[in-house]
């Protein structure tokens, strides 16, 4: 029974990392929108993707804290951080504020659905306080794809 819950924990720590991961990615693509929006919603766009992007910046001591209390090494480097996100780089400064709108939802659906598949692992390693925590950032994901949905119409 040791082994499985071996296996369950590195299972979760393994995405906890990956969450970290796109937190991190996260975070700066949408500072990258927050600074480069353009357009008749400027003003809007520009304090949402800042508000958006303080409160994913907010979860990633957390999430690296929660990895270290289950006594386990976090991601590393910048090198780590970009094979474990799941959130693709946007290196454009041009895209148009639609655009980017609706590659932060795709983003933040990932999300939704990593932490859903989070979850079980949680469960299985028997982690109540990670389990808890997902339900947490589940809601605040959750809440960012509502918002980005209905800018898009």
């Amino acid at each position: 029974m040791a082994d499985a819950n071996t296996n369950s924990r590195a299972a979760l720590v393994a995405e906890l990392n990956g969450l970290l991961a796109d937190h991190f990615a996260l975070f700066v693509k949408t500072k990258n929108f927050h600074w480069h929006v353009r357009g008749p919603r400027f003003r809007d766009l520009h304090l949402l993707f800042d508000e958006q992007a303080l409160e994913v910046r907010d979860q990633i001591d957390i999430i690296a804290e929660r990895v270290r209390k289950l006594d386990a090494e976090t991601l590393t480097s910048l090198g780590t951080l970009a094979k474990a996100t799941q959130i693709a780089d946007q290196d454009s400064a041009k895209l148009s504020a639609e655009d980017m709108i609706a590659e932060l939802l795709a983003d933040n659906q990932k999300l939704v659905a990593r932490l859903k598949a989070m979850k079980p692992l949680a469960e299985q390693a028997g982690d109540n306080a990670t389990d808890g925590l997902i339900d947490d950032w589940t809601d605040m994901a959750e809440q960012r794809v509502w918002f980005l949905r209905a800018l898009l119409g």
